[in-house]
């Protein structure tokens, strides 16, 4: 069983980045900046990596979406030049502008990513190529993961180049990956809300009531 009193020291010396890939597919309606409870809906996951990470890298898929998002403060913001634009071909661009040693990869529509649960997957990967959640089912979660950059630079480059356009093309390649079950992650997100993603107007709806429910839960355990 992991303890959150064991953990977070460590990945503070290392100057670990956040990498955040958003949709990109439309140019008249960036789905990252759909308001979600007054905010950004791409503000919840840049504010729950921010105590984890020095820098914060949002990849877009044009210098038209740039100037969109210049409204979130403290990021760096990256153009997506490779073809197609797919989740494969953001990761590589985000990871090729990483600083640090470590990345966490994640995606723009996880309002209720937990940090506690960021934190240990960070932890985990510093002997590891990459920590990536995994269901019982044997699905993986590898936009709610964390890389080392070297190495996922590598296995994402070769898995573009020979044509792939799925992350998990990318996660073949990589060897030294630790596969964390959610049942484990269960331990500090019971629901596992952690990897709920709006895709639709009726899980925008759904994800204001959860936050509504955190807010709450939050407010009568001070």
């Amino acid at each position: 069983m992991y303890s959150l009193y064991t953990l977070g020291w460590r990945i503070i010396l290392l100057g670990n980045s956040a990498v955040i890939l958003t949709d990109g597919s439309s140019r008249e309606l960036d789905q990252g900046l759909i308001p979600l409870a007054g905010r950004p809906l791409i503000s919840y996951a840049i504010d729950a990596v921010r105590s984890l990470v020095d820098e914060v890298i949002v990849v877009v898929s044009s210098e038209f979406q740039i100037e969109k998002f210049k409204i979130l403060p403290n990021i760096r913001i990256v153009v997506n030049e490779n073809n197609p634009l797919t989740p494969l071909a953001g990761a590589l661009t985000g990871f090729k502008a990483v600083k640090g040693d470590l990345a966490l990869l994640l995606s723009y529509n996880a309002p209720l990513l937990s940090s506690n649960v960021l934190a240990l997957i960070l932890d985990l990967c510093i002997n590891r190529n990459a920590v990536i959640p995994r269901w019982p089912d044997g699905h993986i979660e590898p936009l709610h993961a964390a890389y080392k950059v070297k190495a996922a630079t590598v296995a994402a480059e070769a898995a573009f180049n020979g044509g792939q356009t799925s992350l998990l093309s990318m996660v073949e390649r990589l060897r030294g990956v630790r596969y964390i079950s959610t049942l484990t992650l269960q331990q500090f997100d019971p629901k596992l809300t952690f990897f709920f993603n709006i895709n639709t107007p009726s899980d925008l709806k759904t994800a204001e009531r959860l936050l509504k429910k955190i807010q709450k839960h939050n407010f009568y355990q001070k």
